[in-house]
């Protein structure tokens, strides 16, 4: 189904393309997707777009206002090879956008960064009739020499109550709820602000959500009141610089902040588990705890038992019934 999916997307926006060759776009549109990095340098990511920048969540809002904001957020005008320039730190790298609009660079501009750095993407060359001068600002997140360890999080049916495996009930709630009625898990907040020490200790948001809900979710952890972080997340149909597996990402997060370790959280809905268990056996020494919310619709169903089982490592690996359950380990393991 996937594969088909993909198709279509990419005949459609084939057709649409060619139809928009040499038009100048209206809502010329970089967006960032933020960077994060250290003295090893620095990743940044982002898309280009031809739509204008969708409304924000207000309280009172109806049914109606939410559907419509998030299907404006999935029906996008994507604009490839659009030529840009990426500044950080007094670096600067140039790309060009995939055929989905994505960009992603790394620049080597680890020694100049203070945990406040920001950077710029600007068009670098004419674009269909377009000039140069077309900038977005975008703040890069780096962990302070305080830190002691760092966090890598799940989002959904780990901080997110969103219901993975109820398929249709899943997509009401995306296409229905807004950052500002979503709901997290009880006691989710309060735990990760806990962990994170006020934001001392990086947290570090990874999903296979698509790119299109990254503007939801970062204003769903600010209403929430979660630690800010880099939210990294995947391009469900693309075939390029957007789509990355979640395998791929972490060990980015790893590679990326060679100095800390991590203590890795998610649930036991999909494939966090295995994910989990592949990480700690290619970086033991670098993970700390491995927390897993239980959320199965059966939690007889043995999936989580097969990592368990075979787990031969001395990294715990918590199977928790709520925050409550991981608050108590983590303050037992001096996390907290």
């Amino acid at each position: 189904m996937s594969r088909w999916v993909s198709a279509v997307e990419r005949a459609f926006d084939g057709a649409r393309a060619r139809r928009g060759t040499g038009r100048t776009p209206e809502h010329f549109r970089i967006e960032s997707y933020g960077g994060h990095g250290s003295s090893a340098g620095v990743m940044v990511r982002g898309r280009v777009v031809d739509d204008p920048p969708l409304s924000s969540a207000v309280e009172g809002e109806g049914v109606r206002a939410a559907v419509r904001r998030q299907v404006r957020g999935f029906w996008t005008h994507e604009l490839p090879d659009v030529p840009l320039r990426i500044e950080v730190a007094g670096h600067d790298e140039p790309v060009v956008t995939d055929a989905d609009g994505y960009f992603r660079v790394r620049l080597a501009a680890g020694p100049l960064l203070t945990a406040s750095t920001t950077g710029t993407v600007e068009l670098a060359g004419d674009y269909r009739g377009l000039a140069r001068g077309h900038r977005t600002e975008l703040f890069v997140h780096v962990p302070g020499p305080d830190a002691d360890f760092g966090i890598i999080s799940d989002i959904d049916d780990t901080i997110l109550e969103t219901g993975v495996q109820r398929v249709a009930a899943m997509v009401a709630q995306t296409f229905t709820g807004s950052a500002l009625t979503r709901t997290p898990f009880p006691g989710a907040p309060e735990l990760y602000r806990d962990l994170s020490r006020n934001g001392t200790n990086p947290v570090f948001y990874v999903s296979s959500s698509p790119w299109n809900l990254h503007a939801f979710i970062i204003e769903f952890l600010r209403h929430r009141g979660f630690p800010p972080g880099p939210v990294l997340l995947r391009d469900l149909l693309g075939t390029t610089a957007g789509r990355e597996e979640k395998h791929d990402r972490i060990r980015e997060v790893l590679e990326l902040h060679p100095d800390l370790r991590f203590v890795l959280i998610g649930d036991s809905g999909e494939r966090d588990p295995e994910i989990y268990a592949d990480i700690v056996r290619e970086h033991p020494r670098r993970i700390i705890a491995v927390y897993i919310r239980e959320v199965r619709l059966d939690p007889g169903d043995g999936r989580v038992e097969q990592v368990t089982d075979a787990w031969d490592h001395d990294v715990p690996f918590v199977l928790a019934a709520d925050s409550d359950a991981v608050r108590r380990h983590a303050a037992q393991s001096g996390l907290l």
